[in-house]
């Protein structure tokens, strides 16, 4: 995620010294990377040292050179203070570095690892059979649209329609939590194509009729003031969708996505954080839970956990899905909640408006207690806007305990129980 060198001669303080040890695969073999020489090639793997400031910039760097980052290390020094990287083994650096971390060190040889480390295991849970890119821009699928209805409810804000689409004529497969490409009629303002945008499927991988033969989408049209003129402007696909009649074509890609895949263990507790639209995948995991004729159909998926919602919307009529979401909740008060933050509606603790990290905060303790269990997956899709006070409130509930919730939350990343797609 990061780089050296400028940052290495810092001020000789603890945080000026601070550098880490990243192995990165995939980089591609270029010009460019041929003249970067770096100090350890193992296995096709490339070990990057990296100071702490300058993190943010080698993380840039990586991905342009398409590389992935796939194991961090803390880096020691040696007492000549030549920079001289000293890579610790990982069975050792998770015990060594533990207390710097602000995570607890594993202090027992017998039992397993405490919950409050959020220890990567050996690699993320791997998914079978996840269809990628069955329909591409250059030859995309023409589904038709066969429901277009609105979703806010008398005296909301805004317009969110549920699409669905006929898929039956071609090959399109997917799963929940992945995406689809939707490429608007017309040309752009250079006179191309219009390109594709991405949206998230709101149904599951057997569609809103379980018969294998649609998908559907959550939309809400784009529209706000141009800066100079004042003008009000639409969104180009989100309207043509919003528009879009019983019996019209749609050119559909995809599909996309293996970052928001529902855990396949039916006794994971999932806890989804969502803002407006956002909430598309979090329908279609609690569908494949709840709905009768899901559960029906699922016969290898019988869901034993916990779900909880913790759901941002700007007023009451804004609360997509709201019947089937109480629904769910009053069949299954053991095995969901729903916890709704209404901004306009609703105080936080200092009086202002209740936004979701407000109701974070305030549920911080038992997010925290249910986060710790190694179980437990983490979502967070919508505006990109709600991570960072998502992060301060989570920070603060494991401060109590001491433990960094940075360091924290970067081990359940690499154990994928973090998920998150936000805009």
């Amino acid at each position: 995620m990061y780089n050296s060198n400028a940052a290495d001669g810092a001020a000789n303080t603890q945080a000026g010294s601070r550098a880490f040890v990243y192995e990165v695969v995939g980089l591609r073999q270029s010009e460019e990377t041929d003249k970067t020489s770096y100090p350890i090639r193992q296995s096709g793997s490339v070990f990057i040292r990296v100071p702490y400031s300058r993190m943010s910039q080698e993380m840039q760097r990586i991905t342009r050179l398409g590389g992935k980052i796939v194991s961090i290390q803390p880096l020691s020094v040696d007492n000549n203070g030549n920079g001289n990287a000293i890579v610790t083994p990982k069975s050792e650096a998770t015990e060594k570095t533990a207390p710097e971390n602000g995570l607890k060190p594993n202090t027992s040889e017998t039992k397993g690892k405490p919950m409050t480390q959020a220890q990567p295991k050996a690699g993320k849970a791997k998914h079978e059979d996840v269809p990628v890119n069955i329909y591409r821009p250059n030859a995309p699928y023409v589904g038709k649209c066969i429901s277009n209805k609105e979703l806010v409810g008398e005296g909301g804000i805004g317009t969110v329609r549920h699409l669905i689409f006929d898929i039956s004529g071609g090959d399109l497969r997917y799963l929940e939590g992945q995406s689809i490409g939707i490429i608007p009629p017309g040309t752009d303002k250079n006179g191309k194509p219009e390109k594709l945008r991405l949206y998230s499927i709101a149904s599951t991988r057997h569609g809103d009729n379980v018969d294998d033969k649609t998908v559907s989408l959550c939309v809400r049209q784009l529209e706000y003031k141009h800066p100079e003129t004042g003008e009000t402007v639409y969104g180009v696909c989100s309207t043509h969708l919003c528009n879009l009649e019983e019996g019209a074509d749609v050119k559909i890609t995809g599909p996309v996505g293996k970052e928001m895949l529902l855990p396949s263990d039916p006794n994971a507790n999932v806890i989804m954080l969502a803002t407006g639209t956002g909430i598309a995948p979090f329908r279609a995991y609690l569908w494949r839970m709840f709905k009768p004729d899901e559960k029906a159909v699922n016969t290898d998926y019988e869901f034993k956990g916990f779900a909880w919602l913790v759901f941002g919307i700007p007023t009451s009529a804004n609360i997509l899905y709201k019947q089937e979401l109480e629904e769910i909740q009053q069949q299954y008060p053991d095995n969901f909640r729903l916890t709704c933050a209404i901004s306009r509606e609703q105080k936080n603790a200092q009086g202002g408006r209740m936004y979701i990290q407000d109701r974070v905060a305030e549920k911080a303790a038992e997010l925290w207690k249910l986060i710790q269990q190694e179980n437990t997956h983490t979502y967070i899709c919508g505006l990109k806007g709600m991570e960072g006070g998502i992060d301060e409130a989570l920070s603060a509930e494991a401060a109590k305990e001491g433990i960094n919730w940075i360091e924290y939350q970067k081990n359940l990343k690499k154990a994928g129980r973090w998920h998150v797609e936000t805009y």
